[in-house]
């Protein structure tokens, strides 16, 4: 139980996060995204710090929950950081209330969730027993996928000095898909530093995969801040919010070997309850509360695309 109560407080973090960085990231015009000026810039804000503080919050609390329990178990409770965007997009972009669409989606998306934990009933694998050649090939495949999104997020009409076609929402959902893939791999990472928890501090310092996590931690920001920019959140969200934890589950059960139920009706509900989780992130997606915080306040980067006039969504 302490894993899920961790979990729970690392979405909020996370959410905390989102909110925050899109709000810096308006104000940044969309020629510099996925750039270094768009980081200089990000780094007069003051609102961003508080992003970046509460994301190093939630990195604490799920690698905590991550030592108290398993990967396919904490990271799809990480899906509740949707919701709770929506709740304090409402508080500091000043979109409006959550209504009944958004309170069912909410609903159908909790349902999803322990039905998912439920069928799939994840046991504790063995991280101390993965071999260098497993993580070899798992790195270097979740890398290539996260690369090979970058380069066609960076297609889009923003960033590379503009005047791109292409659909900022679309670049928004990819590079938000990019960041939490990337974020996935972390996960992972993550998962295998806390294998270090028993032999002290010291072990860990020294451990390979804490690097690892560090620098595969600032890519997925650096993506999260390309997706922020690029688009509003109603098209970063959804495809951040489901990639992490896709790529942390095929992590614990093909890396970790964290054993799940057998046989085919517990796998039928599993999938159907996934198909429920699924289908509620993706109408909290299209909510148009998230649709609110794009208009133009003057600022830089409030100025959007026509393709951004209607709510386009994408984890």
């Amino acid at each position: 139980m302490l894993s899920y109560f961790l979990a729970v407080l690392a979405a909020c973090a996370n959410a905390t996060s989102s909110v925050l960085q899109r709000k810096a990231n308006k104000k940044v015009p969309q020629d510099e995204n996925a750039s270094l000026k768009q980081i200089r810039r990000l780094l007069r804000e003051p609102v961003w710090f508080g992003g970046i503080a509460a994301i190093t919050a939630g990195f604490l609390l799920q690698a905590s929950a991550l030592g108290a329990g398993e990967l396919a178990v904490v990271e799809p409770i990480l899906v509740l950081e949707l919701p709770l965007t929506l709740i304090l997009a409402a508080r500091i972009i000043g979109s409006s209330a959550m209504g009944w669409r958004e309170w069912g989606s909410t609903l159908a998306m909790t349902i999803g969730l322990a039905g998912l934990l439920f069928f799939l009933n994840p046991t504790a694998g063995r991280t101390d027993q993965v071999h260098v050649y497993v993580w070899i090939i798992g790195i270097g495949v979740n890398l290539a996928l996260v690369l090979a999104l970058g380069a066609w997020g960076r297609k889009g009409p923003a960033g590379q000095g503009g005047g791109h076609e292409g659909s900022g929402s679309r670049q928004a959902a990819v590079f938000g898909v990019a960041g939490g893939s990337a974020f996935g791999l972390t996960a992972a990472l993550m998962k295998g530093m806390t294998s270090h928890f028993s032999q002290g501090w010291g072990a860990i310092f020294t451990s390979w995969q804490l690097y690892a996590m560090i620098a595969t931690g600032a890519l997925g920001m650096f993506l999260v801040q390309s997706a922020l920019n690029a688009g509003r959140l109603i098209a970063a969200q959804p495809g951040l919010t489901l990639s992490d934890p896709i790529i942390s589950i095929l992590w614990g059960v093909l890396a970790f070997h964290e054993q799940v139920r057998r046989g085919m009706l517990p796998l039928v509900f599993a999938a159907l309850s996934a198909v429920v989780l699924a289908g509620a992130v993706f109408a909290l997606g299209h909510s148009p509360l998230l649709s609110d915080d794009d208009q133009d306040d003057g600022s830089p980067g409030s100025g959007q695309k026509s393709d951004e006039a209607s709510p386009v969504v994408s984890g």
